[in-house]
């Protein structure tokens, strides 16, 4: 629940001192008066300190929210007596904002006496509603074989160069100018360029007056990238619960956070777990992706960008990450090599909503096929590269043609990259997918060649330029 405050520091704080620091970690010792609580607010100067565990002798033991360059022993601090508040509301449209609610957009503070903690809990069961909606977002590959659920959590899973950020920000595009809700993104752990051109983009496709974009940027302390999620959270669910709003939150990307938790725990001493991961990796990430949900008729949908390290999916962040979600797309580091942008992998992406009662029987059984010709290409591939095509019965190369060419119809022409390519963006309907995935897979011959399907819309478009050729 939002509450009104002007001040951040209060008159009745609680003073402290700074006993000790070590890295991004600050101990602050209390000779008098209430020791704050976990999760509560402390500044020292103009550096947010958040406490984060409770020591024997009036210690507490914080994380840094900002570099601690400057900050002494003996340094005074000021306890709030309450946690982090952010400001809330449709004030923050339109704006770029840091973990504590502050504008980094070079204008003054967001307009508005609502503020609301960063910490909540997820809302109980039987307040959570499913609608089974699909949220149409225009990109071949993900209507088709990986739809998107509306108040559901959908990753996009992948390696270092393998187009995450890329088809993220293709989504904002094509999602937020067709979407009634409020969007709202988060970026936890990115590049300061990329927070830039985003902010930049959004002005140009004129969207972002219905836009909260938060940052905390890989340069920023590990507390601000581990915190900066629930900040996002603390806004969606207002927007969700208080202005009965859906809420559109694309975050980018979530294994920072996960990296950042790691980091948090290791200055707080304590003992690593797999991997070199935090002991309280599941109850963290829990934390943040449990408060994703519908309430009511008013939904969040999350769509997260998750970076796997060494492209293992095994690794235990991406294995907890998986568990949360109700769609997952994995990006495939081999058909980016071959030039299959977006490079989904059809055979690995997964999603709760590809079932007959929610898509539809067509729409179910025309993904089914795809895939089905998909992985027997797949598995003759092996032959192929040994014997040569020449080789297969004609019933198999009749699947190598279909399956080919709807390889190259599932890539397609963002328009966040037409810079880069020179070819003008495309968004196509699933009513259009369909359409053109069952007469591909109808065929047993084909005329045309198959670089036609490359890059393109619809159909419609490959036959254009196979005349044109002809």
């Amino acid at each position: 629940m939002a509450t009104e405050s002007g001040s951040k520091q209060p008159d009745t704080a609680e003073h402290g001192v700074v006993v000790k620091i070590r890295g991004g970690v600050v101990d602050v010792y209390f000779a008098t008066g209430r020791q704050p609580a976990v999760g509560e607010l402390l500044y020292a100067g103009d550096i947010a300190l958040q406490t984060m565990a409770l020591l024997a002798g009036q210690r507490v033991r914080c994380i840094a929210l900002a570099s601690v360059a400057g900050l002494g022993l003996g340094a005074r601090v000021l306890a709030t007596g309450g946690p982090i508040m952010v400001p809330v509301g449709e004030a923050v449209l339109g704006r770029m904002l840091n973990v504590l609610g502050e504008p980094i957009d070079g204008k003054p503070a967001p307009a508005t006496s609502l503020r609301a903690p960063i910490y909540r809990n997820a809302p109980a069961l039987h307040e959570r509603s499913s609608s089974g909606q699909v949220l149409e977002t225009g990109i071949k590959a993900l209507d088709l074989l990986a739809p998107i659920e509306r108040g559901g959590k959908t990753g996009l899973f992948g390696g270092a160069g393998v187009g995450k950020t890329v088809l993220i920000t293709e989504l904002i595009n094509n999602t937020v100018q067709h979407y009634q809700g409020v969007s709202l993104f988060c970026g936890i752990g990115e590049r300061s360029r990329e927070a830039e051109e985003l902010y930049r983009e959004m002005g140009e496709a004129g969207v972002r007056d219905k836009t909260v974009m938060l940052f905390g940027q890989m340069n920023e302390a590990p507390g601000v990238r581990f915190l900066v999620g629930h900040t996002a959270l603390t806004m969606a669910e207002h927007f969700r619960d208080e202005l009965q709003q859906d809420v559109l939150l694309l975050m980018d990307n979530l294994f920072r956070f996960v990296q950042a938790g790691a980091e948090v725990s290791g200055l707080l001493g304590r003992m690593p777990s797999r991997v070199g991961y935090q002991p309280t990796l599941a109850t963290e990430l829990a934390g943040l992706q449990e408060r994703i949900s519908s309430r009511g008729n008013v939904a969040i949908t999350s769509i997260q960008a998750v970076y796997v390290p060494a492209d293992d999916f095994t690794d235990p962040a991406a294995a907890h990450i998986f568990s949360h979600l109700s769609a997952s797309v994995v990006l495939s580091r081999k058909r980016a090599s071959e030039g299959l942008y977006p490079a989904i992998d059809p055979l690995a992406s997964t999603s709760v909503m590809l079932t007959p009662a929610v898509v539809g029987q067509r729409h179910y059984d025309v993904a089914l096929a795809v895939k089905r010709t998909l992985a027997e290409y797949e598995e003759l591939r092996d032959i192929i590269a040994m014997l040569g095509l020449e080789e297969l019965s004609a019933a198999d190369r009749a699947v190598v043609a279909r399956a080919r060419r709807l390889e190259r119809y599932l890539t397609q022409p963002f328009h966040t990259t037409e810079i880069f390519s020179g070819i003008g963006g495309q968004r196509v309907s699933v009513a259009q997918t369909l359409d053109d995935c069952e007469w591909i897979l109808s065929q047993s011959e084909f005329a045309d060649n198959e670089a036609d399907y490359y890059m393109l819309g619809s159909l419609a478009q490959a036959q254009e330029s196979s005349h044109a050729a002809r």
